[in-house]
């Protein structure tokens, strides 16, 4: 079967950043899951310029990118897309969220999300995995490396998801419910330029010694395409528990 994933995109990045080849985070995900070899269709939509399917029947996954927006904000195409992603949840339509989308899920499961208060969460950081009982996981026990970029962060577990990933600065960084959410604040999909590119945006905000502390830390690879091949896993399991007999 022929997996037909649904990329909600959640911001739309400034000229400068697509003149760097970063067209959109849609785009990033594309490469990114291509490169872990699956054999999926994709198709993106702007959600901030109001941008959604028909039907979300036409697809088997949906995916919520990262975006500049608050996730708990009252910006009205915030609000649409959380009536979007609550009316899917409740559908149990197969889900990943990443970053803002992590938060957004969170939020519509009734969670409460806010500004991070140990503030910027910014560059490589390690995320012990935890995942126990996860079997379509092969990081359970494991602590990986990835990129992350957020002030918000998700302040409290949803009710009934199981916690599968969290440190020191970001408890709640990764959980999956139901069978059929899978949800990280850390970007899978981003590389160190990338992440070198925001860290110079927000340098004034971090102070020098914080970004050059966060800036060694893009030295070193990250587990991205882990990270992919774990919600490509994710996806698929879901997909062939709930698939008819």
């Amino acid at each position: 079967m022929t997996i037909k994933l649904c990329i909600l995109d959640n911001d739309i990045l400034s000229p400068e950043v697509v003149a760097q080849g970063y067209a959109s985070y849609g785009a990033m995900f594309e490469r990114l899951f291509r490169e872990v070899g699956v054999d999926w269709t994709f198709q993106s939509f702007r959600t901030p310029l109001g941008e959604y399917p028909t039907s979300f029947d036409e697809f088997d996954a949906v995916l919520l990118t990262g975006s500049k927006a608050d996730s708990f904000s009252n910006e009205p195409w915030v609000v649409t897309l959380r009536e979007k992603v609550t009316a899917l949840i409740g559908a149990r339509k197969p889900l990943l969220g990443v970053c803002f989308g992590h938060q957004l899920i969170a939020y519509c499961m009734g969670a409460n999300v806010g500004r991070a208060p140990q503030g910027w969460g910014i560059g490589a950081q390690s995320y012990p995995w935890l995942g126990e009982g996860a079997a379509w996981s092969d990081v359970e026990g494991e602590t990986l490396s990835l990129l992350a970029a957020h002030q918000d962060q998700v302040l409290e577990l949803p009710e009934g998801a199981e916690l599968l990933a969290g440190n020191e600065h970001c408890p709640i960084a990764a959980f999956t419910a139901g069978g059929h959410i899978l949800s990280v604040q850390p970007h899978p999909e981003f590389d160190q330029a990338y992440e070198g590119m925001i860290l110079d945006r927000i340098r004034p905000q971090l102070g020098e010694p914080k970004y050059q502390r966060c800036h060694e830390t893009l030295s070193k690879p990250h587990d991205g395409l882990r990270m992919a091949r774990t919600m490509v896993d994710f996806v698929e399991r879901a997909l062939w528990t709930t698939a008819p007999v």
